[in-house]
């Protein structure tokens, strides 16, 4: 039986490669080349979107006044998703490149592909207003939702340990539709503003508000489907490529949906918005279930470590909530400065991973050496993040959560322990 050994083990350098699963100071070429690519994609889909006012004879004041209510909402939206998943955070490295990948290769082919389709396909064979309704109720879906989807299943390819639950596969989708919603609103308020016959700058600000605001979240609605049909194949064995096929089918029924039924005025607006504000309902159910099940996990696996001296009955009922997790960490920050809180919250993550590593290995999608190097990988996190606090504190702590002083923060020194076995299927 393996055994925890402190003194065993080297410093650890970097939390957050030990957190995200990777190497320490593994090379991120490929995520800045990565960067570079959708940010360079993303430029032509936006000089493209300008030309919309050339072409009018408007130059580029349409797009200088499209582009900044398109960023408006945006700040405000990403801190959003970023709040949903603050209990177990994804690296911030694929959310940035998945945000990237909507704004940039998606929002680009999209609108290439789109284009093309409704100039040389619909509109030829079907006539200006019945083309562009097949186009848009058929057509951009298919399109779109397998562009925004693709990425998911890339990560799906390439960073499959990143999908604990439900919650992950929404994030991500989440992240994919606001980057393609920001570049795609610049276009729809660009043709606003050249099309003056209609409203101009009235029909500007019924637009904003119809796309900035009362409906900004619809894009990662549709494309958080294939996010959970990606999450649940990540997450089981023998789940095959069925769930995410399921999840791109019902994310381009959704989408055109929407688009058939907005295309009908306010009536089918209405409905519009009632059909989504029942599936979004039905997400935030799917979150909530998820998060409850991540607390279970915790309570569950946790406190067979306590032998280690790393955590206790109290830690476990700390990490439970959300609440205690940030009282803990304000109660560091406000001790022992920026780098205590920086140690608690590593803490923190490190023993939510070592849960969900432990149900990973009940499910069967990780193998007895990965589990035991792991494993290892996040104990040695947990004694770093803890030494580090203690080297910050003088005296001894007593942390507010632990009421009789029982907590692995309590200042006492780590001890060897047999750890818990890997207890899964091979």
């Amino acid at each position: 039986m393996l055994r925890f050994m402190a003194a065993e083990f080297p410093p650890v350098f970097d939390p957050r490669a030990v957190i995200d699963g990777r190497g320490p100071r593994r090379s991120r070429v490929s995520f800045i080349a990565g960067l570079a690519i959708t940010a360079a994609c993303a430029i032509l889909a936006l000089g493209i979107e300008m030309g919309q006012g050339f072409a009018a004879g408007e130059g580029a004041v349409p797009f200088m006044v499209a582009l900044p209510l398109a960023l408006l909402p945006v700040p405000l939206l990403i801190a959003l998703v970023l709040w949903v998943d603050r209990l177990e955070p994804e690296p911030r490295a694929n959310l940035a490149f998945a945000f990237g990948w909507g704004a940039g290769i998606a929002a680009l082919f999209a609108l290439l592909i789109n284009t093309a389709g409704l100039v040389y396909v619909t509109q030829p064979d079907l006539g200006d207003s019945a083309g562009e309704f097949v186009s848009a109720t058929l057509g951009a879906p298919v399109v779109e939702e397998t562009l925004k989807g693709a990425v998911l299943v890339g990560l799906l390819w390439r960073r499959r340990q990143e999908f604990d639950g439900p919650t992950d596969g929404v994030i991500y989708a989440a992240m994919v539709g606001l980057g393609f919603a920001m570049i795609e609103n610049v276009g729809y308020y660009i043709n606003a503003l050249v099309t003056p016959m209609h409203g101009g700058v009235a029909l500007l600000g019924f637009t904003f508000v119809l796309r900035g605001v009362l409906a900004p979240f619809l894009h990662p609605l549709f494309t958080s489907m294939t996010g959970l049909g990606v999450a649940y194949t990540a997450t089981r064995r023998d789940a095959g490529f069925g769930p995410v096929v399921a999840g791109w089918v019902v994310a381009m029924c959704l989408h055109g949906t929407w688009n058939g039924l907005s295309s009908l005025g306010a009536p089918g607006l209405a409905v519009g918005y009632a059909v989504m504000f029942c599936v979004a309902v039905a997400v935030m159910a799917v979150l909530v279930r998820d998060r409850r099940g991540l607390v279970r996990l915790i309570r569950r696996y946790l406190p067979s470590y306590a032998a280690t001296g790393l955590v206790t009955a109290d830690d476990v009922a700390m990490l439970s909530s959300l609440r205690a997790r940030r009282r803990a960490r304000n109660w560091a920050r406000a001790r022992g400065g920026l780098g205590a809180a920086a140690a608690m919250g590593d803490y923190q993550l490190a023993a939510t991973e070592l849960a969900l590593l432990h149900d990973k290995a009940r499910r069967g999608v990780v193998a007895a050496p990965r589990f035991l190097d792991r494993q290892r990988d996040l104990l040695v996190l947990m004694h770093a993040a803890r030494s580090a606090f203690l080297g910050r504190w003088e005296g001894q702590p007593r942390p507010p959560w632990a009421a009789s002083g029982g907590s692995g923060f309590s200042g006492g020194p780590p001890r060897p322990a047999p750890l818990p076995p890997f207890a899964g299927r091979e």
